[in-house]
């Protein structure tokens, strides 16, 4: 069972971590999300993936793709379940919209979710990362600053 996590934003539902490895994370936004009943009760669970999803821009609708709620586990017959991998529509200002999809259309950006979670007020939200991908000298870049920062700190504490 997938760990809960209690912090400053709430209960964590789920979390992409390959998000910060492949793609440069240039500007992120809160957006609602539009879910079933049996979906939030699942997501209460901690048992969703957003590893594989991706948002886009659709007429002047933003859309959640490929993510994965599965179906709640007390739920009597199919009538009161979902669809595991269904389009989720995300709630967003207009002008937000606007921006992001001109990010999306001429800067070559992608729009990343980065954690599902519910607010203090109990309601689920999507961090959604506007991200630039990075190529594999980027990421090997990056995990020697990671590696050197890490070794910097030992060798402080060792010496201090």
């Amino acid at each position: 069972m997938a760990t809960r996590q209690k912090g400053p934003a709430g209960r964590v539902a789920a979390e992409n971590r390959k998000a910060r490895h492949n793609y440069f994370i240039e500007d992120s936004l809160e957006v609602g999300i539009v879910l079933e009943g049996s979906e939030v009760k699942s997501l209460r669970e901690g048992k969703a993936n957003i590893a594989e999803s991706y948002a886009t821009v659709e007429g002047a609708e933003l859309w959640l793709i490929n993510s994965y709620i599965p179906p709640f586990s007390q739920a009597k017959s199919a009538m009161f379940s979902h669809e595991e991998r269904r389009r989720r529509k995300l709630l967003v200002h207009t002008r937000e919209l606007a921006r992001l999809w001109q990010a999306v259309g001429r800067e070559g950006m992608t729009l990343v979710p980065l954690k599902l979670y519910f607010n203090d007020r109990g309601i689920a939200k999507l961090e959604l990362g506007l991200a630039r991908g990075k190529k594999m000298a980027d990421k090997r870049e990056t995990e020697k600053k990671r590696d050197w920062a890490r070794e910097k700190s030992r060798l402080l504490r060792e010496k201090g």
